[in-house]
């Protein structure tokens, strides 16, 4: 961490950075350190690449995530929440020749990529790492940032429900609490409101669903064209693969999404697909997740690939019927 620490002193200029499709802990994450480094002075920009998801844009700070940049004027980038610079989509190439990456993790499969490495896999969100790296810097938390930190771990824990829970998430909610985090503003954002077009999403992947001969895996889909009928956005479809997860009997649910076509078109039917991988805890789907290049945690994993959609469910029923891999073997 002090390596770390000198490196964000000694920075200019910074990129700050989390996956594409972000969930609650990359973008909590991305937040809270972006506003840390803001409060030591340092001129920083928050980047995305994929369009923050609306139950997030309440979080302070959210306006300030770009979603085009040139990597070339920053000294530094900060990955968060990344197992591989892949992860940071399209700019990965032009962030791994900066003189300082600083990645900071808490996935298993993470690559160790980058000049300095903060990755803690006991750590139950990144949020969770990137709070004790901004109190060993002396940034004061405000509201603010409490506020980011407090929502990332909420959502990586799944409320606090999922196996990652540590005493650690106990005890930083606690915390972020007495900073100013009101809890049930937090949780009306995450979980009280869904658009119409929401409704409409889950209704048409509900009904995708596909259940596995054996009925221990579950398949839901969101494809481009059900997102034009429900004049939704592919960050709508965030936390839907719960529903899958929850089927009785179902030890893996599968979540299809199909990621827009780049310049617009498509060859032969096949497609860009991100899938999520969720696991009732006996089950590593990380494992699963390398196969196809791809990484995260033992419950909870994912991977990109071009592919067409009956092909990817095919490859994906043969593989997780064939290979079985319990957590801890």
């Amino acid at each position: 961490m002090d390596e770390i620490i000198c490196c964000l002193n000694n920075a200019s200029d910074i990129l700050v950075t989390s996956h594409t499709a972000p969930d609650g802990d990359a973008v909590g994450s991305l937040l809270a350190m972006g506003l840390a480094l803001a409060a030591m002075g340092k001129r920083v920009v928050l980047y995305n690449e994929s369009p923050i998801p609306a139950v997030y844009r309440f979080l302070p700070g959210s306006e300030r995530i770009v979603h085009e940049v040139d990597p070339s004027r920053f000294d530094t980038a900060v990955v968060l929440d990344c197992s591989d610079l892949a992860r940071v989509g399209r700019i990965r190439d032009a962030v791994e020749k900066m003189p300082i990456v600083v990645n900071i993790d808490h996935h298993i499969t993470n690559a160790e990529f980058g000049t300095c490495q903060l990755v803690e896999t006991d750590a139950c969100a990144t949020t969770e790492i990137v709070y004790r790296l901004i109190t060993a810097m002396k940034v004061p938390i405000d509201q603010d940032i409490a506020t980011c930190i407090y929502t990332g771990i909420l959502t990586d824990t799944g409320s606090f429900r999922f196996s990652n829970t540590n005493q650690a998430a106990f005890d930083i909610s606690h915390r972020m609490i007495a900073s100013g985090v009101n809890p049930f503003h937090v949780a009306q954002h995450v979980y009280g409101t869904y658009s119409l077009g929401r409704i409409k999403l889950l209704n048409l992947a509900l009904d995708s669903i596909e259940i596995s001969p054996n009925r221990k895996i579950s398949l839901m889909s969101v494809t481009q064209n059900m997102l034009r009928e429900t004049g939704t956005q592919l960050e709508d479809a965030d936390g839907l693969i719960n529903y899958a997860k929850r089927i009785q009997d179902v030890r893996v649910a599968v979540m299809i999404q199909e990621m827009p076509p780049e310049n617009g078109v498509s060859q032969n039917h096949r497609r860009h697909y991100h899938v999520s991988l969720r696991s009732d805890g006996t089950i590593d789907v990380a494992a699963i997740a390398t196969r196809f290049g791809g990484g995260g945690h033992a419950n909870a994993a994912g991977f990109s690939v071009v592919s067409t959609l009956p092909e990817l469910k095919a490859n994906l029923l043969q593989l997780m019927s064939g290979v079985e891999t319990p957590v801890g073997s």
